[in-house]
């Protein structure tokens, strides 16, 4: 699966007694699904995928499959505390039409959390996982960063594509690209512009059986005329090499971690503000770096306050401001002080979408 360019870490939406919203989450992704992103990925930790109840992860993940646009790479989120309940929510995403899947560290027996038990985690959820894998390192929510010789040992499994390094550090994604880079390549199916084809562009049509257009004989000898759909376009693709793809998960390195070699970015700031995260990896695309380093240093401080420092409630009032549904966290994350409010339309001033 190619995974390439700017995803969005999609938010959560709740009602004011904190059930999720439902609908919301249809019209955010229905909105994402008209701008330039690549995809997105549901139930991240932007997401607050730990606050979730089973049966709420598996409607979230269910709704947000129907509501997405097939063009777009579509990521589920499914950490858990056990290799058996991770590949469970695997199993539940394949059938479901997701193209990949995000896995991060085991955290509450963090003692346990060995080079071993990390390692044997990673590998036998790849072995068992119907969909290719996304290793998860995130080290400010997850007291375990998985270590760069591990990440290349784990680039030879053939079922894991990649990882996102949410760590903020460009010396990290430097050494990861460069730890991988041997990894072997695989052949993924791409549009003939070299963009990703997901599994959901490639199903039939609802409705597009044999029996919409089947004529039956006694019409054909009676003249009748019989009107049938037109048989679905055919999707033209071609076959693209790829090797270990590393994603940053930090909106203040976009440019850089593109220069370096990544493939993209997964970013909670681009649920809120997804064009100026565009923006960046297409001046970038264009080969026009004066305008890419622009655009990125118009992010880095909104970036940073509402993603590292404000978190989920930054973000989701930012996407209330910029025309999203954000609404409030789920507890224990507290939402915006009305001073906090303020300070993030100020920053987002130039980033209307």
């Amino acid at each position: 699966m190619l995974i390439e360019g700017i995803l969005a870490a999609v938010t959560t939406p709740f009602y004011s007694d904190e059930r999720v919203y439902y609908r919301k989450l249809e019209a955010n992704l229905a909105r994402y699904s008209r701008s330039l992103l690549a995809g997105m990925v549901i139930l991240g930790s932007t997401g607050e995928a730990m606050t979730l109840s089973d049966s709420e992860t598996h409607d979230i993940l269910r709704t947000a499959a129907e509501a997405t646009a097939p063009d777009k790479v579509l990521i589920a989120g499914i950490g858990r505390e056990s290799a058996h309940s991770t590949i469970e929510l695997a199993e539940l995403a394949a059938r479901l039409g997701y193209d990949a899947v995000l896995v991060r560290t085991p955290t509450y027996y963090s003692a346990q959390m060995t080079t071993e038990a990390v390692r044997n985690f990673y590998r036998t959820v790849a072995d068992r996982s119907p969909l290719p894998v996304l290793l998860y390192n995130i080290p400010r929510c997850v007291p375990y960063e998985i270590p760069i010789a591990m990440i290349a040992e784990l680039a030879e499994h053939p079922n894991i594509i990649g990882i996102k390094d949410s760590s903020g550090s460009l010396d990290r994604i430097k050494a990861t690209v460069a730890a991988t880079q041997n990894a072997p390549r695989r052949t993924v199916t791409v549009t003939p512009i070299f963009e990703a084809v997901t599994g959901r562009m490639l199903r039939p049509a609802a409705g597009a059986t044999e029996s919409a257009t089947f004529i039956p004989a006694g019409n054909l000898e009676s003249g009748i005329a019989v009107a049938t759909a037109p048989p679905p376009p055919v999707l033209k693709t071609r076959s693209r090499e790829v090797g270990f793809q590393v994603l940053t998960g930090s909106s203040s390195i976009i440019l850089d971690s593109v220069q370096a070699g990544a493939s993209g970015a997964i970013l909670g700031f681009a649920a809120c503000a997804p064009q100026a995260c565009q923006e960046v990896y297409f001046a970038w695309k264009d080969h026009d770096l004066n305008l890419a380093r622009e655009k990125q240093e118009r992010l880095h401080k909104p970036g940073q306050r509402i993603t590292a420092e404000l978190g989920i409630s930054g973000i989701k009032h930012a996407c209330d401001f910029n025309g999203y549904y954000g609404g409030r966290p789920r507890l224990p994350s507290l939402p915006l002080t009305a001073e906090q409010k303020r300070e993030v339309e100020t920053l987002l001033t130039s980033m209307r979408n």
